[in-house]
């Protein structure tokens, strides 16, 4: 029988619940949640990459409510659960498509492998089942392999591709993009960059000269600009982030790779810190596996 969503998900999440599951059984031999067993908690937390500011309050919080007390694992693990659905919830928010904007503009940045271009392809598909007319812009105009896999999506979902030749300037590509998804009267128009952090000056400059170029045509595009991280980098994921606001205005983050990471504790430490909207999550490579990010279910799965 086929995994639905959630059953992806915990499949997903078991790397990153078993590591945190034995962290917690092995602070909890003694029982009793004394300071010796709180700082051991301390570090498993830590080292299932929640981060040391969601550790922090996480022990604090059971500091000042279980301290001194015989503890279970199951008492420990659902007070855990609690503690980081409050922390996702505020972060967990579906990305809505304004109806006002004609198309809605999504400037899609990341690094490269972080699954930006799948992404694009995927949110086009459910687009597309909603009844939306997407337009794609192959904006990666330096990896051809990039540009090949955007026009499959364009195929399997319908939508009209805006292409540049290799190397070609990519403000200039957005900007053809939009002049053709007003044109064609577009719902959305969902643009791929390239992801050189090696080269960050050359990166920065040419997002700030797409948003530019975008502006000259719709004084308030992009609507949504949209980082895709992949969770097997843990805490790199942080610096990722980091790097791209310095670069432009982040409005929501898209995690990928969830299925065999360990280290799905990451997504609850780039809430705490960026307080970002975290727009969706994907499990695998199925059109389907991209689902809008449930701060409960997350964190039910990753504690077990």
């Amino acid at each position: 029988m086929a995994l639905g969503f959630l059953g992806k998900l915990k499949e997903g999440l078991a790397r990153s619940t078993q590591k945190l599951g034995d962290g917690i059984g092995a602070a909890l031999t003694h029982r009793k949640l004394d300071e010796a067993a709180l700082e051991q908690l301390e570090e498993a937390l830590i080292s299932a990459d929640l981060g040391t500011a969601v550790a922090r309050r996480v022990i604090r919080n059971f500091r000042g409510s279980r301290f001194g007390r015989d503890v279970t694992d199951a008492e420990v693990k659902a007070a855990l659960g609690q503690e980081i659905a409050e922390i996702l919830a505020p972060v967990a928010q579906k990305l809505v498509i304004d109806p006002a904007r004609k198309p809605h503009v999504i400037l899609m940045v990341g690094v490269n492998g972080t699954g930006k271009t799948t992404t694009i392809g995927k949110l086009a598909l459910q687009y597309r089942q909603e009844g939306l007319r997407p337009v794609l812009a192959a904006g990666d105009t330096f990896r051809a392999a990039a540009v090949e896999q955007l026009q499959i999506w364009g195929e399997r979902t319908g939508a009209p591709v805006v292409t540049a030749p290799p190397n070609a300037d990519a403000a200039g590509l957005a900007f053809d993009a939009l002049t053709r998804a007003t044109a064609d009267g577009a719902d959305v128009l969902l643009i791929d960059t390239a992801g050189r952090l090696h080269n960050k000056s050359a990166l920065m400059e040419e997002l700030q000269k797409i948003i530019r170029v975008l502006r000259k045509q719709d004084p308030t595009a992009p609507h949504s600009v949209l980082l895709t991280l992949d969770a097997t980098t843990g805490q790199n994921a942080i610096q990722q982030v980091r790097v791209f606001k310095e670069m432009v205005s982040l409005t929501g983050l898209i995690v990928t790779k969830l299925d065999g990471s360990a280290r799905g504790g990451i997504v609850v430490a780039l809430a705490e810190e960026f307080a970002l909207p975290i727009h969706a999550v994907g499990v695998g490579e199925q059109a389907g596996d991209l689902r809008p990010f449930a701060a409960t279910e997350f964190a039910a799965g990753l504690v077990g």
